[in-house]
This record gives structure tokens, C-alpha cells and sequence, in this order.
């Protein structure tokens, strides 16, 4: 019976714990979350390419990239909101090609006009990937 009793403590510990992480821990792929804005135009080993179009006030909730290239197709302002609530502001060119290192961030259209890009993801081979997730694990520590 006591054994019960501490197991019921420990899920509910988890539960409440689990509810009150930051966003960070339930951000999710960009399609995953945003699917009427956002098209995998091609998928295979090493990339993913991600046609984004953003209309005026639309908002992209949190999400998580991978190491990407981001190419604008459209000129238009553009708002990221980071998990510690943390925002910039941006204006893109259309054109202009911008690199970026793994990112997690909401997106937000603050302009007049469509926010239309390519999101090229690189992807990194498994054990490559595992090691960089443990390494970033032990930073956070």
C-alpha cells in the first residue's frame, strides 16, 4: 500500500512538473504545427525543404529547426518570439538567402504584405545528431 501511495506521489510530481515546463519542451516541427502555412516540398537523408507562406497577422506557434537556410521569396516583416519570451524583429528581402543555427521560436507576419520563404533544414547523420543533443543536454546543466 505504501508503495502505491509513493507511486500515485511520483506521477502526479511528473504530471505537475511536466505542465509547468517551459514551451521549449513541447515545441514541435514547423508543419507539424502550422500545416496550412507550411509544405515539405522535398524530404530525403540529408534535407528537407519547406515552403512557408505566411499571411499578414498569421502566426506560426512554437517550433523547433534544425541547422537551416532560410531563402525569401517575398520582402515582408517578420516577428520571432523565443521561448524565454524574448522577440526581434526583422525585415526580409526577397532574394536574400540568411543562414541559421538551430533555432526554437514562434514566427509572426507584422507586415502588410505575405511572408513567403524556403526553409532548407539540414539534417545530420543519427549518431551525429545523438551526440549533439546529449552535448547541448550537458550545456543546459
Amino acid at each position: 500500500m505504501k508503495n502505491v501511495i509513493h507511486l500515485t506521489l511520483g506521477v502526479l510530481l511528473v504530471a505537475l512538473v511536466w505542465s509547468l515546463a517551459p514551451e521549449t519542451a513541447s515545441a514541435q516541427d514547423m508543419v507539424a504545427v502550422a500545416p496550412t502555412m507550411c509544405k515539405v516540398l522535398l524530404e530525403n537523408d540529408k534535407v528537407r525543404v519547406i515552403e512557408v507562406n505566411v499571411k499578414p497577422g498569421e502566426k506560426i506557434p512554437m517550433h523547433s529547426h534544425q541547422a537551416n537556410l532560410v531563402y525569401a521569396l517575398s520582402t515582408a516583416k517578420v516577428k520571432h518570439t523565443y521561448p524565454d519570451g524574448k522577440s526581434d524583429e526583422r525585415e526580409i528581402t526577397a532574394g536574400v538567402a540568411v543562414w541559421s543555427d538551430p533555432v526554437t521560436h514562434a514566427s509572426e507576419n507584422t507586415g502588410t504584405t505575405d511572408t513567403r520563404v524556403l526553409v532548407i533544414e539540414l539534417k545530420k547523420p543519427q549518431k551525429m545528431q545523438k551526440k549533439m543533443e546529449e552535448s547541448q543536454k550537458m550545456e543546459k546543466k
